[in-house]
Order: structure tokens, then C-alpha cells, then sequence
């Protein structure tokens, strides 16, 4: 592999407090299976194998450490006063909704913790960092303060990393991270044609929206985030969402297309007006990159949108190999459905794109909440330069990896209901696992409760 400029992922580790409250609406799979039995235990083993999958074929994964929950100081913030349980007890009385929110284990799925712009696409050639606020769900808009303190640990250097706050908390500037985004380049280590995908244009009052689930990304947003990654408006492009494929559950992009270097699949609902919204695409990269754009476009009458969403077919990650080529990292839910996985083989046997191979990845856990393989991870281009300023514990190894294991089997539940966030040794046991957890990554104090 060529070790100069390399896309590395990284993934969130599933939080103690893993479980399905439905929280997410427009998410399908979120809704359907809100107060069922998860299976904390297992969730973070899944993730945990999933990583160690891309690091197995030559991939560079890094590791993004859970939030502390409960966020009790959420609930302070509210006015909800008195012991850690004398709060919990008085929400679960007064709005069980809400305490499921504060023990959401949501940042798990790290495409949505920000927006990143790797340093050849950028003015003062550094890469750019700005945590979403992720307002339009209220459990996952108490996220950014510690994705933006747990990044600038992690990308320290500011000589060669630009981090942002996150955009104002107004719905106008309404921002989702890089789940609703995507960079397509010749390599790596060239300079990049960065797609920005947006449900809705909040200054725009006449246009179409969803009928039923909200847009979440703005156009404000999107525009807000160019600017401040100081992006070339030359190489950039920004494309809305199709108002239906939202109603049908596309609630981020990322459950309609994905691309990767060359390569970009989409559904051919996925955007209002598809075909001028490809042209862009095509027409700017090759103007940047001066090669053609593969396009792999998958129609509904192969797929249709309701297919696309239960499988999670577009929510597979498009990763480049060692040897060059690339492969699709698919949830076994893509496996189970004759129709996406025979067009997931047919995708590898054609010449005509570099995609050569299919690794099927068990995440059901995370899928039942509505969140597939590229819902769990950032991804941040580095140089090798970049990659040596970074934090070097959060990079798995296989040392690493077992580590990890045993950390999840010594502090992880294996079944939680609904009403075991009332049981106050979950909270102390989720404590205990992120004390252990930051020692073990060498991140240092970075929860609220260490520094108490």
C-alpha cells in the first residue's frame, strides 16, 4: 500500500448503555424496535470485529471512545436537581423519553460526530474538523461538546489540524456530519471534488419537502461548512436529497449512496433530479481530476427504496485496498436479501469498476437501532506526516483489538431493558468502563466525571 496518503476509519465503540428507545424518527429500524432487549455486550463486539475486519485486509482503523452516559448534566441543565438517582428517578417520572435520551448510546455511530476536510482539498493545507450539532434529535444534539473535545485530543497539532465548533444551534444552520457528505478524488493524496448532500434549504420557503419525516441537513449548513474548511467553490458541489426517499427512510444520505476515490453507487431515488444532480458530479470531477467518474447507478425496479433502506445496501462502506482495488464492507442484512446481494455480486464481477470483493460484517445490534457499517465510522484522510501528529493509542492493533475484547467482557452487560436505567449499578458500571477505557487508549481525563 502506498503509505503517504491514506484514508483511515474511525469507528465509535458502542457505549455501556446501549439500548433501543426509538428515539430517532425518520430511522425505521430505530422506530420499529424501540424498547426491545439489547445486548450492550454484544454490540460492541460486533463493532469491534468490524474494525478488525479493515485492519485484517491492510486498512488503517482508529477507535473513537463512547460518551459518558447517563449526561446527567442535561438533566441539571433542565432543572432537575438533588443526587445522581434522585434525578434519574424524578425524569423517569416526569418524561421516561427524555432519560432515555441521556442514556442514549448514539455517538457510537461516528459518520454523524463531524464533517472532515483532508489537507490537499483545503487553502492552509490542514485538515479541517467541525462536530455536527445534530439538532434535529434532541438525544443526539448533547453529542458535539465532547466530539469536539475528544477530536482535538486525538488531532492535536494546529499547525496541521483546523477544528471548529460546531455551526450555530439554530435549525436554519441544521447539521448532520459527514453522513450526508462525501469526497470523490483520482487518489487519496489529490485534490478532491467534496459532495454535500442537504435535505432542505431553510431560507427557501417554497420549495418541496418531506411529507412525513423531517429533512434533517440545510443547505445553510452545508454552505457554513465549505466556508469555514476553506474548500475551492470550484470543487464543490452541493446536491439535495430526493423528498420521497426521506419519507421512505432515508434519513441521511448515507442509506442512499456511498462513494469512494472514483467510485460513487446511488440509488436512483436518491436525489432531486437525479440526472442533473450526476452531471455535476461527473462534470467536476473530471474537471478536477481530469478521469471519468464511475458511476453505478441502481434503479428501483432492481432495488427499490423500501429494499434499500431494511438491507442497508448503500450503507456499506466502499473502501480502497492495499493492491488498489476496493471493496464493500455490507451487513449481513445486504446478504439476506436475494435481490441485494445478487446485485452486490454482479458489482464485483464487472470489469468495469474496481469494486472486487464482498465481506458481509454482523452488526445487528447496531442495525436494530438503525445504523449500518458506514453509520460507525469517520473518515479522516491523512498523510503519513498528518497520521505521526495524531494520538497514537486510539489506533487498533491486534494487541489492541484483544485488549479491547477483554474490556468489553469485564464491564459490558449482555441484556439491557428498558427499566434498567433506573438501576443505579449501571451507571457506576458504565463509570468504571470508560475510566478503564481511557487508560487503556492513553487519552488522558477527558469525561466529566474525571475531572470532578
Amino acid at each position: 500500500m502506498n503509505n503517504t496518503t491514506l484514508e483511515v476509519n474511525f469507528d465509535g465503540l458502542v457505549g455501556p448503555t446501549h439500548n433501543y428507545a426509538g428515539l430517532a424518527y425518520g430511522n425505521p429500524a430505530a422506530m420499529e424496535h424501540a424498547y426491545s432487549v439489547s445486548n450492550p455486550r454484544a454490540a460492541v463486539l460486533q463493532g469491534l470485529e468490524k474494525m478488525k475486519i479493515l485492519m485484517d485486509l491492510g486498512l488503517i482503523q482508529g477507535v473513537l471512545p463512547p460518551q459518558e452516559r447517563p449526561h446527567l448534566k442535561t438533566l441539571r441543565g433542565l432543572g432537575f436537581r438533588g443526587s445522581d438517582s434522585e434525578i434519574i428517578q424524578a425524569a423517569a417520572r416526569e418524561s421516561p423519553s427524555l432519560l432515555s435520551a441521556v442514556f442514549s448510546a448514539s455517538s457510537m455511530w461516528a459518520a454523524n460526530a463531524a464533517t472532515v476536510a483532508p489537507s490537499a482539498d483545503t487553502q492552509d493545507g490542514r485538515v479541517h474538523f467541525t462536530p455536527a450539532n445534530l439538532i434535529t434529535q434532541f438525544h443526539r444534539s448533547i453529542e458535539s461538546e465532547f466530539t469536539a473535545r475528544v477530536l482535538k485530543h486525538i488531532f492535536l497539532d494546529e499547525a496541521a489540524f483546523a477544528h471548529h465548533p460546531p455551526l450555530i444551534r439554530a435549525l436554519h444552520f441544521s447539521d448532520e456530519g459527514a453522513a450526508n457528505h462525501s469526497r470523490l478524488c483520482s487518489s487519496h493524496s489529490s485534490k478532491g471534488l467534496q459532495a454535500f448532500v442537504y435535505g432542505r434549504a431553510a431560507f427557501d420557503f417554497s420549495e418541496i419537502l418531506p411529507k412525513v419525516f423531517p429533512a434533517r441537513q440545510t443547505l445553510e449548513a452545508s454552505s457554513a461548512i465549505a466556508r469555514l474548511h476553506l474548500l475551492d467553490p470550484g470543487a464543490t458541489v452541493f446536491l439535495k436529497q430526493n423528498p420521497e426517499s426521506i419519507d421512505a427512510g432515508v434519513f441521511h444520505n448515507d442509506v442512499a449512496s456511498v462513494g469512494n476515490q472514483n467510485v460513487f453507487l446511488y440509488h436512483e431515488q436518491a436525489f432531486t433530479d437525479a440526472r442533473q444532480a450526476v452531471r455535476d458530479l461527473k462534470t467536476s470531477f473530471s474537471r478536477i481530476s481530469e478521469q471519468d467518474l464511475v458511476l453505478i447507478e441502481v434503479s428501483s425496479n432492481r432495488v427499490s427504496l423500501q429494499d434499500a433502506v431494511q438491507s442497508y445496501l448503500f450503507n456499506s462502506q466502499l473502501v480502497t485496498l492495499p493492491n488498489g482495488g476496493m471493496s464493500v464492507i455490507a451487513p449481513y442484512e445486504s446478504a439476506e436479501k436475494l435481490i441485494t446481494s445478487d446485485l452486490l455480486s454482479e458489482i464485483t464481477a464487472d470489469n468495469s469498476n474496481p469494486i472486487e470483493s464482498i465481506h458481509y460484517v454482523d452488526i445487528r445490534q447496531s442495525m436494530k437501532n438503525g445504523g449500518g457499517p458506514a453509520c460507525l465510522r469517520l473518515r479522516v484522510v491523512l498523510t503519513e506526516k498528518e497520521r505521526a501528529l495524531t494520538h497514537q493509542g486510539v489506533y487498533l492493533t491486534l494487541e489492541l483489538y484483544r485488549e479491547l475484547v477483554g474490556w468489553a467482557n469485564s464491564y459490558y452487560r449482555d441484556r439491557l431493558e428498558p427499566g434498567d436505567l433506573l438501576d443505579p449499578e449501571l451507571r457506576m458500571e458504565s463509570k468504571s468502563a470508560l475510566d478503564a477505557l481511557t487508560e487503556i487508549l492513553g487519552l488522558g481525563s477527558i469525561y466529566e466525571f474525571q475531572r470532578e
